[in-house]
């Protein structure tokens, strides 16, 4: 397997060499970003823990544990929240930046359950000091302001993501790196104070208060005891040390706080900007961006969704690909691959290689579909995406594609998939103008086949 990776990532850098910076004549190796091109669970932690065998440092740069991502080893699944999907792997650092929200107590239950089975987390995890915490009144807030929109929810999965992230804009936030402060707790009673005000603003919402409060006192005594870095300046040291960096994202594009689905969205810029602002490092210090496309579309939540099937194939494709979310559990929508959608967040984050995941799922389909134009309502056909996608009705317009028939899973290699898939994932190469480099074919960490140009 690690052959496999070493010829993913000799693409890489052949494609991008070292960037030469700064006035010391001195020599940046650029930091890759790995994100999801769609409204999330495309896949990530199985292809980041995938690749991790080729970086020295994978981390999180955005987001909390309303992510969910899933790595299946051995027939066993594991589902990360916070920490960083590199943190089975011997020899690599996991950090969880700046730009990411941490909920103690979901935290220290990821720690222990990880090593449980025996995984060194506190020797490979480091924690940005500038990371904000989540506080049990912020998960208390987010209940009550979804409870108060009714029929107009936005589909928060209820983590305490959004009041968190107010809270950092406001200046008001706690840090990590407060936790060793003096004045800590005195900080943490005015910001409870300040949010118990607030919760009378709206409908009253169950919340054990005083059981969660003990929980998360408990965890912050606990984060005590774990590594924490100045981000910025750790993984700029670690560029200039020649390290290989993977920036693992969070959530999909289409979920981005700013060019996402408004207001359907979440909190954080999940595009490859995010990465500047969340680890602390500049533009030019970033080389391939990796985006994740299901070979289908899904969706969590309230929002837009133009390609969501509402008939018996939306059924298909949520039970063979067990879609159901991994954080809350909740069905996913599903619908066809969208060409508009696709292309829209690789112009956002300069994607220059896409992986493809649970091809598997179609291998029964006799026909494929996939969007490559809306029509309004009006009689206009689109071929960007519109201002509102739920501003009126959007009819997507498909191009078929005819199904391969053929399980994929005992599939080791391009050669030997059928030429129906291998057509496929040509057409989707057109498209986007992109290059495939990998495709998933199964659950498990090696299902993958690695396509040689």
């Amino acid at each position: 397997m690690r052959d496999l990776v070493k010829v993913f990532n000799i693409s890489l850098s052949f494609n991008h060499p070292y960037h030469s910076k700064g006035t010391h004549n001195s020599f940046y190796m650029a930091l890759d970003v790995l994100i999801g091109l769609q409204w999330g669970d495309e896949g990530k932690g199985k292809i980041v823990d995938y690749l991790s065998t080729d970086y020295h440092i994978i981390a999180r740069f955005q987001g909390g544990p309303n992510a969910g991502h899933t790595i299946v080893i051995d027939g066993q699944s594991f589902v990360l929240h916070t920490i960083p999907s590199g943190i089975f792997r011997d020899g690599v650092e996991n950090i969880i930046g700046n730009g990411v929200v941490i909920d103690p107590i979901t935290l220290l239950k990821e720690i222990a359950a990880l090593e449980a089975i025996g995984v060194p987390v506190r020797e490979r995890l480091l924690i940005g000091q500038k990371a904000h915490l989540i506080l049990p009144t912020h998960r208390w807030l987010d209940a009550a302001s979804e409870q108060a929109k009714g029929k107009k929810k936005i589909g928060s999965t209820l983590r305490g993501i959004g009041p968190t992230y107010m809270d950092k804009t406001g200046r008001n936030g706690l840090r990590v790196g407060d936790i060793l402060r003096d004045d800590f707790i005195q900080r943490y009673e005015d910001l409870k104070r300040k949010h118990l005000q607030l919760l009378h603003l709206y409908p009253d919402v169950e919340f054990d208060m005083e059981k969660e409060e003990g929980h998360w006192l408990e965890a912050i005594e606990a984060m005590r005891t774990l590594r924490q870095i100045s981000c910025e300046y750790y993984i700029n040291e670690a560029l200039r040390s020649n390290k290989r960096i993977l920036a693992e994202g969070a959530q999909g594009s289409m979920l981005d706080i700013d060019y996402g689905t408004y207001p359907f969205v979440t909190s954080s810029n999940t595009v490859t900007a995010g990465v500047c602002t969340g680890l602390g490092v500049s533009p030019s210090t970033i080389g391939e961006v990796i985006g994740i496309v299901k070979a289908y579309t899904t969706r969590v939540g309230g929002g837009p969704f133009p390609t969501e099937l509402h008939d018996e194939m939306g059924e298909y494709l949520q039970n063979e690909g067990h879609e159901f979310g991994a954080t809350t559990g909740r069905p996913r929508r599903c619908g066809w691959l969208d060409y508009l959608q696709l292309n829209y967040t690789i112009m956002l984050s300069g994607v220059t290689q896409i992986v493809l995941t649970k091809t598997d799922i179609l291998n029964q389909l006799d026909t494929i579909k996939v969007a490559h134009a809306y029509q309004t309502s009006n009689g206009e056909t689109l071929t960007q995406l519109p201002y509102r996608l739920d501003g009126e009705d959007i009819t997507p317009i498909y191009t078929d594609y005819p199904g391969w028939k053929t399980d994929l899973n005992a599939v080791k290699n391009w050669s030997h998939l059928p030429t129906a898939t291998q057509n496929y994932i040509h057409a989707i190469e057109q498209n986007t103008g992109v290059p495939i480099r990998i495709i998933s074919t199964g659950p498990e960490r090696d299902a993958l086949i690695v396509k040689r140009d």
